[in-house]
């Protein structure tokens, strides 16, 4: 099936102004007025023409994983959010750090009450990335500019980019395009489209993999373990610790638990945290696992490649670059990894 971009922004209003299957919110990629480049963040949507969305370039400054999983929340509070929302123009590397951060934070042993509450009251809409930065690199840990799983709707941009290809990836996807249908104009798709898509992810594939020609490495990543300790120091010199890679990593999940009650009022706050940080795993005695600043960063390496893998059968890296464009040191994480796997 296809809609046209107009008919998808109208259904949107509809679905503020008429409360649509009880749907509250939504929020879509804005494009950032810098002139010198192009930058993408989530905001509420509303029917501003000025405002200039833009659901198909590439991945946002912040990763999705801050409308799940709060940098700053009352885990003491019984007030879980239970707002209905559609998140729209969704990567495939956030949903791939969604589906880490879903083994992690609702599993069989431990389930995250407000992390899952506000899984199960978002309607994912993924879409294809039709442009790149310079800092991705999801064709290095085997991913895709497109979306493949993890979606409840995927949109791919096609005939001049008049229209979307619409495909549902889970039952709830399904059930919101017959309710779409319930108010906008959708249409059988062409005979063609099929193959367009097709190409338009040939493409940006290919530029992915001209972008990213000189960081090409093994993905035999258990080495990075047996790596001398000399190499990771060369690599860290530049490192100071702001733990700026993890705070915008879509897959880092750890935290710092403080309390803040005062008198009768009973307060426990979740803050991340970052393994970055000199403080972090320090114990009471006041002595540190990882003193030293090359330990720390070795740390977050081997955590990416190999502990991630070990717990959750994938590698924590998903390619979106953030950390590269987000270190005050200019380190190339792609770089990194090459010279040390």
């Amino acid at each position: 099936m296809i809609i046209r971009r107009e008919d998808l922004f109208l259904f949107f209003n509809r679905c503020i102004s008429e409360k649509i299957d009880n749907y509250e919110e939504i929020l879509l990629p804005k494009k950032n007025n810098k002139k010198d480049e192009a930058q993408f963040s989530f905001i509420k949507y509303n029917n501003d023409k000025k405002i200039e969305y833009d659901l198909e370039s590439f991945r946002t400054i912040d990763p999705i994983k801050t409308f799940f999983y709060l940098s700053r929340e009352n885990v003491s509070s019984t007030n879980i959010h239970s707002k209905k929302r559609i998140i729209a123009g969704i990567k495939a590397c956030d949903l791939k750090a969604l589906n880490i951060l879903d083994k992690a934070l609702i599993n069989e042993d431990f389930i995250d009450p407000a992390y899952k509450n506000l899984r199960d009251n978002t309607l994912i809409i993924s879409t294809d990335c039709n442009q790149i930065t310079d800092s991705c690199h999801c064709n290095l840990v085997g991913g895709k500019p497109y979306a493949e799983s993890n979606y409840d709707i995927n949109l791919s941009k096609v005939n001049n980019n008049d229209y979307y290809y619409i495909v549902a990836g889970s039952e709830k996807g399904k059930k919101f395009i017959d309710t779409i249908k319930d108010h906008v104009a959708v249409n059988d798709a062409p005979n063609d489209v099929v193959s367009l898509v097709e190409e338009n992810r040939k493409d940006i594939f290919n530029k992915l993999e001209k972008e990213n020609k000189e960081f090409y490495h093994t993905d035999n990543f258990k080495e990075l373990k047996n790596k001398n300790e000399k190499l990771w120091i060369e690599n860290s010199e530049a490192c100071v610790g702001c733990g700026a890679c993890t705070n915008i990593c879509p897959t880092c999940y750890c935290f710092i638990l403080n309390d803040e009650t005062e008198a009768e009022k009973f307060v426990k706050v979740r803050s991340y945290d970052s393994c970055q940080y000199h403080g972090y795993a320090r114990v009471a005695g006041g002595d540190s696992p990882r003193a030293k600043m090359h330990q720390r960063f070795r740390n977050r390496y081997l955590c990416k490649f190999s502990y991630f893998d070990s717990n959750f059968d994938e590698i924590g890296c998903v390619g979106c670059g953030r950390c590269i464009d987000a270190c005050a040191a200019e380190i190339d994480f792609r770089k990194v990894v090459k010279e040390l796997s």
